[in-house]
């Protein structure tokens, strides 16, 4: 048999005497494909960062935040509402299972279950899959808790009266109110204190009284035939008590 004839080589077994370093080849050896971390890539995320900055700073310049008048904690019809992203957590503590004496459920069980299910997620399903059609229980979980909040967020918003809540939280000019005028103290005896507050500045089942644009004859007609929530027959006084009345409440914030 000649030498090599018949025979395959299958591999080299034969072992470096030189051994070198298992060292990644540098970014320079791939042209146009990789660039330098530091200062390359970086100075870049930077850039785009500064950008997206300085555009949200513009926009919060343009349009402050919607502030509201300082809380009173006597206004018991006062509506208060979390931000918009927390208004799906605010909506579970609606429901029976999830208020009340389960309140704990609602605000620390479900929720730490839904965000505790999401930080397990890499752990939870190892498949080498990446596409959502190979992945059922990922994207099955995912989807159910995408339209959970959706749902819950829709149903907050749409049970809210958006009108009502932002004249609640109407910021009003501060009037000095004349606490020793006759037309004052007729309201202290009427009782009308007791609804429209000391200051006037109305309340849970009454509206303020300050910056009205009402002529005192059309106050007076409201005091004593009533309107929307307020039912007549409230004021007991006479006929000149409710004068007094109307025109102290007509004149209030007005310049003499």
């Amino acid at each position: 048999m000649h030498r090599g004839k018949g025979m395959k080589f299958v591999g080299d077994s034969r072992v470096p005497a030189e051994r070198k370093p298992n060292i990644p080849k540098d970014y320079s050896e791939f042209p146009g494909k990789t660039e330098a971390f530091w200062p390359n890539f970086l100075l870049k995320e930077w850039m785009v960062g500064a950008v997206f900055l300085i555009g949200y700073l513009c926009l919060t310049i343009a349009h402050p935040s919607p502030l509201e008048r300082i809380a009173d904690p006597t206004d018991t019809g006062y509506l208060p509402l979390p931000d918009w992203y927390f208004l799906f957590l605010y909506q579970l503590l609606k429901y029976t299972y999830a208020s009340g004496p389960y309140n704990a459920i609602g605000a620390f069980i479900i929720p730490g279950i839904a965000f505790g299910a999401l930080m397990l997620a890499p752990f939870l399903d190892r498949g080498p899959e990446r596409r959502p059609a190979k992945r059922p229980l990922a994207t099955g979980f995912m989807l159910l808790g995408v339209a959970a909040v959706f749902y819950l967020t829709w149903e907050s918003v749409v049970s809210v009266d958006w009108e009502a809540k932002e004249a609640q939280g109407e910021i009003r000019e501060e009037v000095a109110i004349d606490t020793e005028a006759d037309g004052y103290k007729i309201m202290q005896e009427q009782t009308c204190l007791t609804c429209h507050g000391e200051n006037l500045q109305g309340g849970p089942a009454a509206s303020a009284l300050t910056g009205l644009d009402l002529s005192a004859e059309e106050i007076a007609d409201i005091a004593k035939n009533g309107q929307g929530s307020m039912p007549a027959g409230i004021f007991k006084g006479s006929d000149e008590e409710l004068k007094t009345l109307s025109e102290f409440i007509a004149n209030i914030g007005k310049e003499e």
